[in-house]
């Protein structure tokens, strides 16, 4: 089962409302560059310790496979340096991450769902193809810049899906189910696009 829902998507920290795009910069569509790393939440921010945090993917037929944080430190680690693109309409060009690609941790998962349903530390989830988290394109990332990834952006670890909007790249992530049938998280049941891709501007449902 998920977890319980997080507080009402009316709870929302600022910047959840954009700004206009500046002319001449090559973005996605209706995208501005940034260059803070602004923090959006919808209600508060899990501080989950390593020592209590644990990562579990579960295939459709319910069998589970489990790690701690020494088991995902000990896992092939990658750097991927990645663009993000916030649904909120900003752009940050150059991000570097450390972290576990989906496909070292999915490699011996034995399942043929084509969706999976991604839940969070304080209740968040959001949906996703499986075939998006495969391919070198997603990972469990624990590291920022060189830093051990802070708690509002996502510490102790995220998930990171660079080529979706971010609101896909869920933070806090502790589950993956993987599901025969698409479930619609948090945001798409409020109405965000359940694939999200910025340079189709897939924001809403219907876009």
């Amino acid at each position: 089962m998920p977890p319980e829902e997080p507080v009402a998507a009316t709870d929302l920290t600022p910047g959840f409302r954009g700004r206009p795009r500046p002319a001449g910069i090559a973005l996605p569509p209706g995208q501005y560059e940034e260059h803070g790393f602004p923090v959006l939440t919808a209600g508060t921010t899990p501080h989950v310790p390593t020592e209590r945090w644990r990562l579990t993917v579960r295939n459709e037929d319910l069998e589970e496979w489990s790690w701690s944080w020494s088991d995902l430190m000990a896992l092939p680690q990658d750097e991927p340096t990645v663009d993000l693109h916030c649904v909120t309409r900003w752009s940050k060009f150059g991000t570097r991450w450390r972290g576990v690609s989906l496909d070292v941790l999915l490699a011996d998962v034995r399942s043929s769902a084509q969706y999976a349903l991604v839940a969070c530390y304080g209740g968040y989830t959001t949906n996703l193809p499986v075939a998006d988290l495969l391919g070198g394109r997603a990972w469990v990332a624990h590291t920022y810049d060189g830093r051990p990834l802070h708690a509002e952006h996502g510490g102790p670890a995220r998930l990171l899906v660079p080529h979706l909007y971010l609101w896909k790249s869920a933070k806090w992530v502790k589950e993956i189910h993987l599901v025969r049938d698409e479930q619609r998280g948090f945001w798409e049941r409020y109405g965000y696009h359940d694939y999200g891709d910025p340079w189709r501007e897939q924001r809403y449902q219907g876009d």
